[in-house]
């Protein structure tokens, strides 16, 4: 029985350079009821994606080999991963960033630092969107 609940649960993937962040998100989203894999750079992140197919990914905009945006746009314009909602959470908050954040294919975009619990309901509210 445990194993079709693990099997049944959303998959995501989480990318951030900073293992502090990346530790702090991977437990928030877990305890959302989540699977998560975890990526340190743009690169992996895209690696990832495409290994496990998630339900949703979310991205630190600020990483090595790759940023977020970039990241978000290979996805986009991959017919394999066009249609995973990919969320930034990121410290780069200017109305400008935000914008450029939406306009590489994101469905939401939350600023650090962060509410784990309006992490939580943000997380749900995508992957229930999804469903």
């Amino acid at each position: 029985m445990q194993m079709d609940e693990k099997e049944s649960r959303p998959r995501v993937v989480i990318a951030d350079d900073d293992p502090d962040i990346r530790r702090l998100v991977e437990m928030t989203v877990t305890n959302a009821g989540c699977d998560v894999t975890v990526a340190s750079d743009g690169e992996e992140a895209l690696e990832r994606v495409r290994e496990s197919k998630p339900d949703l990914v979310i991205l630190d905009v600020l990483m090595p080999r790759m940023d977020g945006w970039e990241v978000a746009r290979a996805l986009k314009s991959d017919p394999a991963t066009r249609e995973v909602p990919v969320m930034f959470l990121t410290s780069r908050g200017q109305e400008h960033d935000v914008l450029e954040g939406f306009d590489s294919g994101a469905v939401d975009y939350m600023v650090k630092p962060f509410s784990p619990r309006e992490l939580q309901v943000r997380v749900r509210a995508v992957l229930a969107k999804r469903q």
